[in-house]
């Protein structure tokens, strides 16, 4: 369409309209791993409210499984690529009062910066703070500015500088070239080797294009802070905590709002670092922070001034739409902070990902720092452990009724299976037990009765891929040992067995601990002839948060 005549597109200026309140919404584009439906409630939650204030909206999304992209929804629909020239075409076409480019994820995000040197004016937050946080040195300075802290990182345009920064800081290390997407292309390195196998393979490491590497914090716990701010002051905020620890990327990890198991020192320096970065940067309008919390010390690894995938989820879980609020301010409407108090709301969400492992061949079915989960479900529960055993189930995780194979790498996540008494508890519910051999070992030192089963590669039996192609196994439960998967590895065949079996399959340790706990909670409920479940439809959820306003 590029030698359209422009009398026919002046023509689209409806006649009488007023240009004045004209406002363009980017959606999400394309569903893909990292950006999916959660961005697209957001667009039409901002589009919605800027329509009821009385704006013309016109959206620009390609994707016509959206609720965006219905006709009825905007004012204008453009069905276009979201890229700078596209956008740009259109705005000069529309003059529109402004552009938002925070709740569509990262690709309208990425579009800010070209489109404010041609002079788009974007509504809410700066577009220089969206460039100090997406720049790791800006960012790191901004923090360093603000003394908040942050695990040691330091960037590389050359191999040999990336490896004295991992002989000083210590194994492991992350790895990540500049200027990614939901964590595609980063790597948790474990040695020089590994260090050297992935620069030279998987990354363009120049002075145009330097790395970026920081420490790697183990067994440390994430907390995510999603808020509201209005002209640099907080106006709502929420602070949800993953079952699994740091390291898995947070589009893939369970959930639970409110956070559930949070030092209050640690709550008040998550919300006390969240003001400070919202005043610093000006922000007006959603962002999200994620925090590393080891020992009552508070790290930020990222920040995010765009809407974060779980904008949803907390908007139903608190009954308030935080994305209305964004919009009103992004728009200079007046605004009142919702009144949210986690103390006295007595029911827990959980939020689970859904993964598509059985259908794409040969993946590796485990967790780590690059996104791969093409889902995710919300439950409500009376606790923790009920909402968790909810949201499980409802991703299609069936709850085991005999065997179980346990198959634990780690040392430390032996020492934890055990020490969180997991392992005991499947034995008190008469669960048999199958372990590999360092993990029967382990588990026969401490007491808990349970059989050897050999490793896939070792063709011995009673060998785990016979059984779980027999059907005799319920449940997985693999820690892998390295954070790199290797197709030929022993734990790569078992977990991809249990996928194609469609055996439950854990590979944290954090969720299989949880997992175990809520089942020997739901048994216990059980045999005293209780009801472990608890079921409200969501209106009577939240109708407590209602009493409380």
């Amino acid at each position: 369409g590029g030698n359209v005549p422009t009398e026919s597109l002046h023509g689209l200026q409806m006649e009488g309209e007023d240009p004045e309140s004209r406002i363009i919404v980017l959606g999400c584009g394309p569903y893909r791993i990292g950006s999916s439906v959660e961005f697209d409630w957001c667009s039409v939650s901002c589009v919605r409210t800027l329509r009821n204030v009385g704006h013309k909206v016109i959206v620009i999304n390609c994707n016509p499984e959206t609720v965006s992209t219905d006709f009825d929804e905007s004012d204008r629909l453009y069905f276009e690529e979201l890229s700078h020239e596209r956008v740009m075409d259109i705005s000069e076409l529309e003059t529109p009062r402004g552009v938002v480019v925070s709740v569509g994820g990262q690709t309208p995000n990425n579009l800010a910066l070209g489109l404010h040197r041609c002079g788009i004016r974007i509504l809410g937050t700066s577009v220089e703070a969206i460039d100090a946080c997406e720049d790791r040195n800006k960012f790191s300075k901004l923090c360093d500015s603000l003394r908040v802290d942050q695990p040691e990182w330091s960037q590389f345009a050359t191999l040999e500088e990336a490896r004295r920064f991992c002989k000083t800081a210590g194994y492991p290390v992350l790895v990540r070239p500049s200027y990614v997407l939901s964590g595609a292309a980063m790597r948790v390195v474990t040695n020089d080797d590994d260090l050297d196998l992935f620069l030279k393979t998987a990354a363009v490491v120049s002075r145009d294009h330097p790395v970026v590497i920081s420490k790697y914090i183990t067994g440390a716990k994430e907390v995510e802070m999603d808020g509201i701010g209005k002209a640099g002051e907080l106006v709502n905020y929420a602070i949800a905590e993953h079952i699994e620890n740091a390291g898995v990327h947070s589009g893939d990890a369970t959930l639970l709002l409110p956070a559930q198991r949070l030092f209050v020192e640690t709550h008040r320096r998550v919300k006390s670092i969240s003001a400070k970065l919202c005043k610093a940067l000006k922000i007006s309008g959603p962002f999200n922070i994620q925090f590393i919390c080891k020992d009552n010390e508070v790290k930020v690894i990222e920040c995010n001034l765009r809407a974060s995938r779980s904008m949803p989820f907390i908007s139903k879980t608190y009954n308030v739409n935080f994305i209305e609020l964004a919009t009103r301010i992004m728009s200079g409407l007046p605004v009142y902070p919702a009144i949210i108090q986690p103390m006295d709301i007595d029911y827990v969400a959980c939020k689970v990902p859904m993964f598509s492992f059985g259908r794409l061949k040969n993946s590796d079915p485990r967790l780590g720092v690059e996104m791969s989960s093409t889902g995710e479900v919300a439950c409500f529960g009376a606790n923790a452990h009920e909402a968790f055993l909810k949201g499980m189930l409802a991703a299609n995780f069936k709850l085991p009724a005999k065997n179980i194979v346990v198959s634990i790498g780690p040392v430390s996540a032996k020492t934890e299976f055990v020490n969180t008494r997991a392992a005991r508890q499947l034995q008190d519910m008469g669960f048999s037990l199958f372990a590999t051999k360092s993990t029967h070992e382990y588990l026969t030192k401490q007491g808990i009765t349970c059989s050897l089963v050999y490793k896939p590669l070792i063709k011995r039996e009673p060998n785990v891929l016979t059984m779980l192609q027999a059907g005799k196994i319920d449940m997985v439960i693999d820690v892998p040992d390295s954070m790199d998967s290797d197709a030929l590895t022993d734990g790569f065949k078992m977990r991809r067995g249990a996928i194609e079996a469609g055996v439950s399959l854990i590979t944290d340790i954090k969720t299989a601990t949880f997992a175990v706990t809520a089942m020997h909670k739901k048994w216990m409920r059980e045999s005293s002839g209780k009801s472990f479940w608890d079921i409200c439809s969501w209106q009577e959820y939240v109708d407590i948060v209602e009493r409380l306003n």
